[in-house]
């Protein structure tokens, strides 16, 4: 649960992959192509492909399944007529259930966007303030607290070791321990290890941080997290298949996620990680039943590509949060140092530049479920990609299914902006 697919190779560092992080390559190939240097294309390169966005879509949707990928959802709004869905899945796929563009999926770290605008909020309500300690709301939880800010936890400087690289976790994941993580429980797991750096010195992505908003959100309120997802953003909004997930179980039709068998793991992938639990199905192990839990505040939410469009539409159109607030979700800090100008990172969102156009918005990789949300800043243009399998993109496991993300994410982004393609030299 990490925002490597909206990064590159070239701007973050490297680190340990993890089953919870899209690494560097699944940033290359799903949105590597939205900044500058991250692929060979300009504007001025521009495809002289006649072929209607529609089609062109389909097509490299089309190849990406080819490519091993078992289903894949795309939802493209340019905000200059009716949205283009398009959807492919495997043949074999077919037995377990006929995908659509309305099926629920995992959001995964997308889930910090909300949880992000949860706590401008409660700001704007005066009932927290992004300048407030740890240590002020979960006193004694957080080992140096009183030197992180909950700005710092949402914008990833707060140094927190992250959780989802704890051992503890990894059962968890692979979908073999059922047990129940409360934002607590996975704080908890966090803090239990030393710090990366001190507080606000640096940048690095910690699901921990989450797991305090998660714990704050909960204290200041009194309320649950499904309850506040629910109260105070899809319901408002008519998101009628968005949730925050408190188990393994979907409230309506949705898309079904795999990762391949111990038997077709790609050979990159660790040992640790090539057992997941589920029903076998042509070589694949289904994992859509297996518990989300562990995201909990950084990766529980459940969502569909017309809901997560409606969410960032009304986010970055000022609808949820207060122009000030909103400003102050957008105010960023550069996610690699050598690049103080290039990609950054705000308060549960991402920014970068693109041959396109400049984007917003994050991320998610949970086991069975890549995904990506971006928007311009005005929120009237969107976009939306699922690809239903993970671990390829977490340990740079399969070069032919990246090329073939990437091909498609480029169009997708550049489609959402009104522009023809760029081509690859």
């Amino acid at each position: 649960m990490s925002p490597r697919i909206l990064s590159s190779a070239h701007v973050l560092p490297p680190r340990r992959p993890r089953m919870v992080t899209v690494s560097a390559l699944a940033a290359s190939l799903a949105l590597a192509a939205l900044f500058p240097g991250a692929v060979a294309a300009t504007p001025s390169a521009a495809s002289s492909s006649t072929t209607a966005p529609r089609a062109q879509l389909q097509q490299l949707a089309r190849k990406l399944v080819d490519a091993g990928a078992p289903g894949v959802i795309v939802r493209v709004d340019d905000g200059r007529g009716t949205p283009v869905e398009i959807v492919e899945q495997a043949t074999w796929t077919r037995r377990d259930h006929l995908l659509k563009a309305g099926d629920e999926f995992r959001v995964a770290s997308n889930t910090k966007t909300m949880m992000a605008t949860l706590v401008l909020q409660l700001a704007a309500e005066g009932r927290l303030a992004l300048t407030d300690s740890v240590e002020k709301w979960l006193p004694g939880k957080v080992p140096g607290g009183e030197a992180i800010t909950l700005r710092m936890l949402l914008n990833h400087t707060s140094g927190l070791f992250d959780y989802t690289d704890d051992p503890a976790l990894r059962p968890s994941v692979l979908g073999k321990d059922r047990r129940r993580w409360t934002p607590a429980k996975l704080l908890a797991a966090g803090v239990k290890h030393k710090p990366l750096f001190a507080p606000g010195t640096k940048w690095s992505y910690s699901n921990t941080g989450y797991a305090a908003i998660g714990a704050v959100l909960e204290r200041v309120t009194g309320a649950g997290l499904a309850e506040l997802v629910r109260d105070r953003i899809a319901r408002p909004l008519g998101l009628k298949h968005t949730y925050y997930a408190t188990d393994s179980t979907w409230r309506g039709p949705y898309a079904r996620g795999y990762e391949p068998d111990a038997a077709h793991m790609p050979p990159g992938v660790p040992a640790g990680f090539r057992h997941f639990a589920g029903p076998r199905r042509h070589g694949h192990v289904d994992v859509s039943g297996n518990d989300p839990g562990w995201g909990g505040p950084a990766g529980a939410v459940v969502s569909t590509v017309q809901d997560w469009s409606r969410f960032t539409t009304a986010l970055m159109s000022g609808e949820l949060l207060p122009a000030g607030r909103l400003a102050q979700m957008r105010t960023t800090v550069p996610v690699d140092p050598k690049q103080p100008d290039g990609p950054g990172y705000g308060l549960g969102v991402q920014t970068g530049a693109h041959p396109c156009g400049t984007f917003w918005g994050h991320d998610g990789g949970i086991p069975g479920y890549l995904t990506t949300g971006i928007t311009d800043r005005t929120g009237a243009r969107s976009a939306t990609v699922l690809i239903s399998t993970q671990s390829w993109a977490e340990f740079e496991a399969d070069p032919k299914i990246a090329k073939a993300a990437q091909a498609l994410q480029l169009a997708v982004t550049c489609t959402m902006f009104g522009k023809p393609v760029p081509a690859s030299r």
